[in-house]
Formats: structure tokens, sequence, C-alpha cells
């Protein structure tokens, strides 16, 4: 059964006295919240690309690039909600008693927090269309294009969850994940806007260290809901659920559609470990309907042995959940993670048979095999986009270093990331200690600091969930352990 939170004010007077007061004539005021900030990672495929789309299993798990939203409260008098994502140039405020609430609250269309919506309604998106044509007006339409979809999400959230009394609110938004490069920016930005607005509408509980599992299950699945909405909003009816699914639960998930007319079966990997990871974006454009078109096309022309690659794909992935799933599995010693890193070779290498790899990533693997520090594979649809690495343990500085100026040279782009990270978190108030441990005091975040932080580093420097000096207390999660 869903516990429903509901607000209440004390009837104290703080002077001392028992003399009873009449009731005042006027509407008691709800307290503002104060500002916070929700986290949610981006997403690699791990193992199982390609085969996923004809019904093989795949392996999918966060990594630790982030995506960062904070929500500031404006005063009471201020009737307005701001959505700004400067790491797209997005800007844009709508009048909260303009938008088209009467239409989001009608019998059979209201949505609650509890509610499954797996399709978006006609209706309400044609309500919603007039509130959306303003935005990014001086952009060119493929900038728009994005801009809206982005305030699509929103709107769809704000309007389906909150209600015209809600407060007038700044949201946000800075990301440490390439867009474009296929490891689920949207869906971390649709995990962090669905987890807000439900922390707004209080909705969640915790996240808190002692939280039960079964309780952070159910508050992990709820933002999982809605974020999936939002994914729709952006993606349309092609968006599988698992970007968002990996984004809210963290750690990783094995998922398998054999039948494209019903939703994929995710199964949560919650013991998957921490583990070192390089991630090297080619810079190299890449349409996914392009590399998915070349395997149908392979397929058609080689039926029988295409069948077998893809096979072998699939029995890869089931392979790698068997191995990470045992109890001697040790993410810190060298047999447990050469196991892992073969499989992640094979997996490349059949994929490289599909015809879905590229020279740029190629050449990826071909640096890293030369300094001899870990195991290489593309990630996604392939034909450009990212290659992940799994480090081998005690990797000297100085080879790192002999790597990273290459591919600084030849224009890659690197990112040393963790796999299997925590998913969706909350900064709750939005104050982060730094300092030593005797230091009781807190740097609060403000949206000026917040905008003023220089790319990726400036972003994790001032909020990151992992700060110089390892985790930062004050980041809560909904953990879930098997």
């Amino acid at each position: 059964m869903e516990n429903v939170e509901v607000n209440g004010n004390g009837n104290g007077n703080g002077n001392g006295s028992t003399r009873r007061r009449a009731p005042l004539n006027r509407k008691q005021s709800t307290p503002m919240m104060p500002a916070f900030m929700v986290s949610a990672p981006g997403k690699v495929i791990v193992f199982g690309e390609h085969a996923v789309v004809y019904g093989k299993a795949a392996i999918a798990a966060a990594v630790s690039l982030r995506s960062y939203l904070l929500v500031t409260a404006l005063s009471k008098s201020k009737r307005t909600i701001s959505l700004r994502f400067p790491d797209i140039n997005l800007s844009h405020t709508w009048n909260i008693d303009d938008l088209p609430w009467s239409t989001f609250s009608q019998p059979g269309k209201k949505k609650y927090y509890y509610d499954l919506v797996t399709a978006l309604d006609p209706e309400l998106l044609a309500a919603m269309k007039p509130h959306l044509a303003t935005v990014s007006l001086d952009q060119p339409d493929d900038i728009r294009k994005v801009h809206q979809s982005s305030a699509s999400c929103f709107l769809y959230l704000l309007l389906s969850l909150g209600s015209q009394s809600f407060p007038g609110c700044l949201y946000t938004l800075r990301s440490t994940i390439p867009i474009g490069a296929g490891l689920g920016s949207s869906a971390s930005i649709s995990v962090c806007l669905a987890a807000a607005l439900l922390l707004q509408i209080r909705t969640l509980s915790g996240p808190h260290p002692d939280q039960p599992s079964e309780e952070a299950r159910l508050q992990i699945e709820r933002i999982n809901r809605w974020a999936f909405v939002g994914e729709m909003c952006i993606h349309g009816t092609i968006a599988s659920g698992v970007d968002n699914t990996v984004a809210t639960q963290g750690k990783a998930v094995v998922f398998q559609r054999t039948d494209y007319s019903k939703p994929p079966r995710v199964k949560p990997l919650w013991n998957f470990p921490e583990l070192p990871l390089l991630l090297v974006d080619t810079r190299q454009p890449k349409s996914t309907a392009v590399e998915v078109a070349k395997v149908a096309a392979l397929k058609k022309a080689h039926p029988q042995i295409t069948e077998s690659i893809l096979h072998a794909i699939d029995k890869v992935s089931e392979g790698a959940a068997e191995l990470i799933g045992r109890d001697e599995f040790d993410s810190e010693e060298m047999a447990s993670l050469e196991d892992l890193g073969k499989l992640m070779t094979i997996n490349h290498g059949l994929l490289v048979a599909l015809g879905v790899s590229h020279p740029r990533l190629e050449r990826i693997r071909e640096l890293v095999d030369h300094e001899g520090i870990g195991w290489t594979k593309l990630t996604g649809a392939g034909g450009g986009g990212c290659a992940i690495t799994l480090l081998k343990p005690g990797v000297s500085p100085e080879k790192l270093k002999r790597l990273e100026d290459t591919l600084e040279r030849e224009k890659y782009r690197k990112f040393e990331t963790t796999l299997g990270c925590d998913g969706v978190g909350v900064l709750l108030p939005a104050v982060l200690k730094n300092g030593t441990e005797d230091d009781m005091g807190g740097e609060e975040i403000d949206q000026e600091k917040f905008l003023k932080a220089d790319g990726i580093e400036g972003v994790e420097e001032l909020v990151g969930v992992q700060g110089d000096g390892g985790d930062r207390e004050a980041w809560k999660f909904w953990r879930v352990e098997d």
C-alpha cells in the first residue's frame, strides 16, 4: 500500500503564554522547501549491443558521469516556473497560472504519483503545444527541437504531478555527460526532473541510511516510472525504459526484449561491483539507425552466420552476469577482472564481425593494448561514439599520462569514471560540507555559483557526488542490496 506524507503546521506561538487567541481568518501558509539538488548517472552498455535488438540479453551499467539539478523556490508572490539548462543554452520561463492545469486534471486524465503511465496522452500533448511554441524562438530548427523536447519532458511531468498551487521555482541543470554519445544523458535528466518533482509534492521518503530495502525499492520504482514518462516525451515510443532504469537505481541491469509489443524484461544486478573505467569519446558522429540497418542487412545476406554471432554475443552477456554473481568474484583482484576483461574483448571482436566498429574505435583499442592497461570494447551502436576500457589494478600514472597525451593529440575525449556507481541521489538542503572534520559549516550552493562552475571539472568540484576527498557525505542515495 502506498504511503502519502501530509504536511502539517504546528500551532505553538512560542511566547510561553497559555492564553488562547482567536483564529485568524487567513489561509495557512505552506513552508517553502529549501533549495535542494538531485543527481543521476549516465549509463553504458557493457555487453550485448546489437544482439539485444534480436531478443538476446544485454547488460547496461551506471557510470559516474552525472546530471545535477538545482531546485530553488521563489518568493510566494512570484508565480513563475523557470527552466535553465546552460549546457545546451536553454532558458525559458512560464507563468504558472497560464499552464493547462485544467486539462491535466480532468477525470480520466489526472495521474497520481503512484500510477504506471505507459503511453503519452495525445490530448495532454496538444494542450501543452502552445506553451512549447515560444521556447527558443531565436534558435535554429535543430537546436529548437532539442530544447523543445527537454521542455516537453519537464512540462509533462510538472503538469501530471503538480497542481496550480505549485510554488514558483527555478530549475537549473548542469550535466557532465556528453550529449548524443549513447551515454543516457536524456534519461539522467528525466530521472533528475522526476525525482525533484516527487520530492516537492512530498511523496518520497528518504533516502536515509536506515531505510528498509523494500521501502527503497518502492521509492526507486516510483521515480523510475515517471522518468520513463519523461523519456517518452523526448524519444517517443522508441524509449525502451532501460536507460532511465539504470539512471534511477544505479549499479547494473540485465535486460532482454523478446516481444516488441511488451516492455523489456529487466533484472537488476544490485550487487554489481564498482569498477574503474576509462571512457573515450571518439568524437566521430554516428547514427544508431545506420548501424542497426547494417546488421539487419548482414543478417538478410548471411542469416546463419549472423545468427551464430548474435548467439555468441548472448552467451558472453550470460557469462558476464554469471561471473559477476559468483561469491568469489573480487573486483579488486586481477584474476576476476581478467576473466571479465576477456569477455569484453570477445564481445568487441564479435561486434567487429558484425561490421559496426570504426577506425577511431579500433585506434583506441590499439593504444590501450600497447600500454597494457586494460580491456577495451566499443559501447552502444558503434560506428563512432564511445569505447570503454576496464582498467587493470595498479596501472602506473606514467602509462595513463602517455595514453592521455596521445588521445588528446588525436582529438579524442577521455573520462576516468566508475562503472556500477550509485543511482539517483539527493542533496537536501543544497549545502556541502567542505573542509576538515572539525569544520561544522558548509557551503550553500545557489544558482549563481552553480551557473559559474566551469565545465565538467568545475561542476564536479563544486557539487559532485564524489569530491576530491572521496564520497561527499551530504549526498544521500536510495540503495538496495540483494
